[in-house]
């Protein structure tokens, strides 16, 4: 190997070792306002706005606690298992389509609830 690469990996080696050096000092506290996410850019062609639905469905989701979506989803997946096990497999089937559904709104709610309305 020619002595120009070996200085470049030597240098490439350095480089990586003193960056995970500043990042394991680095405070990775959530309350800690380093930390905190950028402020979201705005929204500035009329275009990309949200409607009036759109902004009022996010509001009153806001309102739900997230846990509900989980606990709702977990009665499914329970409710469809005493089902099966009672011999009524289309009920069954039918009580376990909606954990899907349920916990991608717990993550829908979730979204609104850290990002915000934009």
């Amino acid at each position: 190997m020619p002595e120009s690469h070996v200085g470049i990996r030597r240098g490439v080696w350095l480089a990586i070792r003193t960056r995970m050096a500043e990042t394991a000092t680095l405070d990775v506290n959530p309350a800690h306002e380093e930390s905190a996410p950028p402020e979201m850019a705005p929204v500035v062609r009329a275009e990309h706005r949200e409607g009036t639905l759109a902004r009022m469905v996010e509001q009153q989701t806001a309102k739900i606690p997230s846990d509900l979506f989980l606990l709702a989803s977990l009665s499914a997946m329970g409710l469809s298992l005493v089902a099966e096990f009672s011999g009524r497999p289309k009920a069954s089937r039918f009580v376990g389509m909606w954990v899907g559904p349920l916990l991608t709104m717990g993550v829908y709610n979730k979204l609104v609830k850290m990002l915000g309305p934009r």
